[in-house]
């Protein structure tokens, strides 16, 4: 489990966290980097310092400083003096740069596509593409060739952060594979009908319960019914001899209670 404290942006975007300090930490961290980039519009020199923490926060995401010299054009010298000065002139780390520099550095996000394979980030939508992938028919041992990973249990089971190379390579399975049929790829029938019947044992929601805007969000729920979270979804779940989903039971209780509370009034 992560050791970072609550109220961070890093907490926020790696380990999923979406209690409220770390909420509020996401948005003094945008709002502080925001402000640097509009201040490197009309200043001369700006301030190193922000430039700097940004550096420190994409460090924790596995982009050192020579990467992030390259991912933002900036000469790899100009970024080592911001971290480590000028030890043969016996200068200190860069207090000020040009808004040219500040702004190509402060715009590398850690995105995905930037993180370094090695890093590592929430594993929660790559379990939830490889178990919807499962859920389609494809083979556990057929994803885990395609992917190239050896832990593949401990990565669809587990709650663990993966690498940025793992997230990588489900995506691309993923959006290769969700439409296809595992049985027009040499899937045997009954091969494809067992492994539908393991995600459906582990509860593993199929590819159509999750929106592509939600499938990372370590908040969202999967919405089996297309009105799972409502009172609506929980008969939807009987109709469709799909068991009940925690959301839609929550859903359900709540409007048994306030159809309770009303009669009593």
């Amino acid at each position: 489990m992560s050791t970072r404290e609550h109220g961070s942006y890093v907490k926020f975007k790696v380990d999923g966290c979406r209690c409220q300090p770390c909420r509020d930490g996401e948005t003094r961290y945008r709002a502080n980097r925001s402000r640097a980039i509009a201040y490197g519009t009309w200043q001369p020199y700006i301030d190193a310092e922000p430039v700097r923490e940004h550096m420190g926060v994409l460090n924790e995401f596995g982009i050192g400083w020579m990467r992030l010299a390259d991912l933002a054009g900036v000469p790899r010298g100009t970024v080592s003096k911001l971290l480590y000065g000028d030890p043969k002139r016996n200068m200190g780390p860069s207090k000020r740069l040009l808004p040219k520099n500040a702004n190509a550095i402060l715009a590398v996000e850690p995105t995905l596509d930037n993180l370094a394979g090695r890093a590592f980030i929430d594993g929660t939508g790559t379990r939830r593409r490889l178990q919807a992938l499962v859920a389609a028919g494809w083979p556990q041992a057929r994803i885990a060739d395609r992917i190239g990973i050896q832990n593949f249990n401990k990565t669809i089971r587990g709650d663990q952060p993966v690498r940025a190379s793992t997230a990588r390579a489900a995506i691309a399975l993923y959006d290769e594979l969700w439409r296809a049929d595992p049985r027009d790829h040499g899937v045997r029938d009954h091969v494809a009908a067992r492994t539908r019947r393991i995600a459906m044992e582990h509860r593993w929601a199929p590819v159509g319960a999750w929106d592509d805007d939600q499938i990372d969000d370590p908040a969202a729920f999967p919405d089996w019914t297309g009105r799972c979270g409502t009172p609506e979804g929980y008969p939807a779940h009987y109709r469709l001899s799909i068991p009940a989903c925690e959301p839609c039971r929550a859903a359900y209780r709540n409007y048994r209670a306030q159809l309770r509370a009303t009669a009593a009034a």
